[in-house]
C-alpha cells in the first residue's frame, strides 16, 4: 500500500496517480526495452539529449552573465564552453557517448567504493554481504566501462544498455506504483 500522506482521504489524487503511473510506467518500458534491443541508437539518443542540455544551458549562462555582469569573463568562458560543448555533441554524438562512458566508469568505482566501506562497517549484520556484493557488481560494471573506454563500439553498446535497463526498470516500478495506487483506492 502507498499510504502517501498527499494521497490521505483524496480518492481522485489517487486514481489521477494511478493512471499517470501505469501511462508512464508503459513509456518507459518501451524506451527501456528500445534500449536494451538497441543499444547503440539509445546511446547516441542519449548523447545528443545531453548535447542539447548543454547547449540550452549555455545560453542561459550567457543570458545571465549578460544581464548581471557583462564582465565576468568566467561566465562567458561557461557559455562558451555549455555551447560549443553541446554542438560538437549534437554535430558528432559518438565523442559524447565515449565521454558518458568515461563518466559512467567513474561513477561506478565511487559507489563500489562507498558499497565496500558500508559492508564492512554492516559487517556483523546478518545482510553486510549485500552491501559487498553491490560493491562488486560496481566495480565489474566499471571495469567493464574502463575497458570498453579504448573501443567506442562497445562504449557505444554499454551506455545503451545500461540507459536501457535503467529506463526499464522505473518503468517496472511505476507500473508497480501504479497497481498499488489501484489496490488503494479500491479498498
Amino acid at each position: 500500500m502507498l499510504n502517501f500522506k498527499t494521497f490521505e482521504n483524496n480518492q481522485e489524487m489517487l486514481e489521477k496517480f494511478s493512471k499517470y503511473s501505469k501511462i508512464y510506467g508503459v513509456i518507459f518500458l518501451i524506451l527501456g526495452l528500445v534500449g536494451i534491443f538497441f543499444p547503440g541508437l539509445m546511446s547516441i539518443t542519449t548523447a545528443i539529449f545531453f548535447g542539447w542540455l548543454l547547449l540550452f544551458s549555455g545560453f542561459l549562462v550567457g543570458m545571465q552573465t549578460w544581464q548581471f555582469n557583462r564582465k565576468d569573463w568566467i561566465g562567458w568562458l561557461k557559455t562558451v564552453l555549455f555551447t560549443v560543448t553541446g554542438a560538437m555533441v549534437i554535430v558528432n554524438p559518438l565523442p559524447g557517448v565515449i565521454a558518458l562512458g568515461i563518466i559512467f566508469a567513474a561513477y561506478f568505482v565511487v559507489d563500489a567504493a562507498t558499497n565496500f566501506a558500508l559492508a564492512f562497517k554492516l559487517r556483523p549484520a546478518q545482510y553486510w554481504w549485500v552491501a559487498l556484493l553491490n560493491g562488486l557488481l560496481s566495480l565489474g560494471i566499471a571495469i567493464f566501462f574502463t575497458l570498453a573506454i579504448g573501443n567506442p563500439l562497445q562504449t557505444l553498446w554499454l551506455v545503451g544498455m545500461l540507459v536501457g535497463i535503467s529506463l526499464f526498470f522505473d518503468g517496472v516500478m511505476l507500473l508497480s506504483l501504479s497497481r498499488a495506487a489501484k489496490k488503494d483506492t479500491q479498498s
